[in-house]
C-alpha cells in the first residue's frame, strides 16, 4: 500500500528526524506507528543517523502491530524487525539477530538492560505508550534512566499522557529530557506544582496549584507534540448506548445485602469485603453475575446481565461484535453461552486471533481491555462494541474503544454498555463519563452510596 502522509503526519515525522527527543502525544487513530516507522526508515537508510532502533511496547502490540504495520506499507516492507519476546533463550536469539528494529514488551526492559549492562546497543529508543512509564518507582522506568545517556534519539508515543492527573507527567518527560523541564526528581516536581495534603500522618495526596497545568504545558511545549483526532481526521459517527439491566428480586436482595453488610453467604460460600476498595470490586463482580469467595471458584449470583448480553448478540444479527469483560468469571460464563448458542467466537490472545477478527471470520471477539488497550488495529473486523463489565481506568476505557473507533474505520461505531441499575456499574459509568476515572472518585461515590444504603 502506498503511504501518502497527511500534513500533520509529515510534521511529526520531521520532528522525530530533527529532534534528539520528542513526545508525540497523539490521539488514538492518528497513525503513530506508521509515522515512527517512516522516520526510523529515513534516519537509518537515507540519513545514516542511527544504527539500531528499539521499540518498547505493550506485549500484544509488540507481538503483532509493529511488524504488521511495516508489511502494510510499500516504503517500509524492507525493514527487518526482530521481536524480543518469549523465553530468555528466545530473547537472546532475537537480540543477536541482525535487524533494523528490535521490539520488546515493557515487562522485559529490566532484562534487556541487565543483559547489555554497559554495552547498550540501541542508539534510538521508542517508548510506545509512554504513559506506561508514568510511575517513577517502577523498575522499567528506573532501568531506562540508567541507559538513557547512551540513547541519542528518544521518542515517546501516547494518546493519554496524564490519565490520572498531572502527577503522571513527570516520569514520562524525564525520559525525554532527563529532568531539564520538570525537575530532576518527582519530589522537586511536587514541590513546584502541587500542594500536599497530609491525612493524619498516614498518607498524603497532592492537589494541583492554580495555574500549574498551564505552566507545565508551557514548559514541555517545545519537546511534545499534542494533537486530537477530531482536528485532523474525519471519523464516522460514534454512538454510545447505555443498556440498563434490572436485577431480579432475588439478585437485588443479595446485592443490596452485600452492599450493606459487606458480607454474604451464597450456596454455602462466604463472600467477604474487608475494605471499601475490595467492596467496589466485589460489587462490580456481583453486577456481572458472580463473585469470588476468598478461595475457590466464583459463585454465581444471577444471570440477568448475561441474558441481556445474549439479547444484544442476537440483535446484532451476525454483525461482528468486540466484547470487553472485566473479570475472568465473566469471560468463562459468556464463552459457555456463546458456545451453547453456536456463535463463532474467539478470545484475544495471539496475533492469529487479531487476523481472524480482521478477516471477519469471528462473530464475537472477547477481550480484556488491558490486553487490547494499546496499538492494536481491529477496525477492519467490525464496528460494534459491548462492554459487559467496566473497570475504573479511563485510560483503558478510551484506548479499548479506540481499537475500532480509529482511522480506517468506515462504519458507524456503536458502543453498548451493559449497566446494572442501582449498582457499582452506574458509579463507574458516571466516573468515566465525567473523565475523572480514578479509584479515589469511585471510593468516594461508593462511601456516599453505602451511607445511603445503611441509612435505609
Amino acid at each position: 500500500m502506498q503511504f501518502t502522509p497527511h500534513n500533520y503526519q509529515t510534521y511529526c515525522i520531521n520532528r522525530i528526524i530533527t529532534d534528539p527527543a520528542v513526545g508525540l502525544l497523539l490521539d488514538m487513530g492518528l497513525g503513530k506507528t506508521v509515522i515512527t516507522l517512516t522516520a526510523i526508515n529515513d534516519l537509518k537508510y537515507n540519513r545514516f543517523m542511527i544504527n539500531r532502533a528499539l521499540v518498547i511496547a505493550p506485549k500484544k502490540v509488540a507481538e503483532a502491530t509493529w511488524s504488521s504495520e511495516a508489511q502494510k506499507w510499500d516504503h517500509l516492507k524492507h525493514l527487518r524487525i526482530s521481536k524480543v519476546l518469549g523465553t530468555a533463550a528466545q530473547r537472546i536469539r532475537a537480540v543477536n539477530t541482525p535487524a533494523d528494529i528490535y521490539v520488546i514488551n515493557r515487562e522485559n526492559v529490566q532484562w534487556l538492560v541487565d543483559h547489555y549492562r554497559n554495552d547498550w546497543k540501541f542508539d534510538m529508543v521508542v517508548a510506545d505508550e509512554l504513559s506506561s512509564f508514568k510511575n517513577p518507582q517502577a523498575k522499567r522506568f528506573k532501568c531506562l534512566t540508567w541507559v538513557r545517556p547512551h540513547i541519542s534519539k528518544f521518542v515517546g508515543l501516547t494518546g493519554t499522557p496524564a490519565p490520572n492527573g498531572l502527577m503522571d507527567l513527570w516520569a514520562q518527560i524525564y525520559l525525554l529530557d532527563s529532568g531539564e523541564r520538570l525537575g530532576k526528581s518527582i519530589t522537586a516536581y511536587r514541590r513546584a506544582y502541587f500542594n500536599e495534603n497530609t491525612h493524619g500522618g498516614n498518607f498524603s495526596t497532592f492537589d494541583e496549584r492554580p495555574g500549574a497545568e498551564q505552566l507545565i504545558k508551557q514548559k514541555i511545549s517545545d519537546i511534545c507534540v499534542s494533537m486530537k483526532a477530531e482536528d485532523y481526521i474525519e471519523l464516522p459517527e460514534r454512538q454510545d448506548i447505555i443498556v440498563p439491566v434490572e436485577l431480579d428480586p432475588k439478585a437485588r436482595k443479595l446485592y443490596d445485602q452485600f452492599e450493606h453488610d459487606m458480607f454474604l453467604e451464597v450456596d454455602e460460600e462466604t463472600l467477604d469485603a474487608g475494605t471499601a476498595a475490595v467492596l467496589t470490586n466485589k460489587l462490580l463482580q456481583m453486577a456481572g453475575g458472580a463473585a469470588y469467595p476468598p478461595a475457590g471458584t466464583p459463585v454465581e449470583v444471577h444471570s440477568c446481565k448475561t441474558e441481556a448480553f445474549m439479547e444484544l448478540i442476537e440483535a446484532a444479527q451476525g454483525q461482528p461484535v468486540l466484547v470487553f469483560y472485566n473479570f475472568r468469571h465473566e469471560l468463562q460464563r459468556i464463552s459457555q453461552l456463546l458456545q451453547k448458542a453456536k456463535v463463532n467466537f474467539g478470545e484475544l490472545k495471539t496475533p492469529e486471533d487479531i487476523d481472524r477478527w480482521n478477516r471477519r471470520e469471528l462473530s464475537v471477539l472477547l477481550a480484556h481491555p488491558a490486553s487490547a488497550a494499546y496499538g492494536l488495529n481491529l477496525q477492519a473486523g467490525g464496528s460494534h462494541i459491548i462492554w459487559f463489565g467496566l473497570n475504573w481506568s479511563l485510560e483503558l476505557y478510551q484506548q479499548a474503544n479506540a481499537r475500532l473507533y480509529r482511522q480506517g474505520q468506515r462504519d458507524r461505531v456503536i458502543i453498548h454498555h451493559l449497566i446494572v441499575k442501582d449498582s457499582a456499574d452506574e458509579m463507574v459509568m458516571a466516573s468515566l463519563q465525567d473523565k475523572d476515572a480514578t479509584q479515589e472518585s469511585l471510593l468516594a461515590a461508593l462511601k456516599a452510596r453505602i451511607k445511603g444504603v445503611k441509612g435505609k
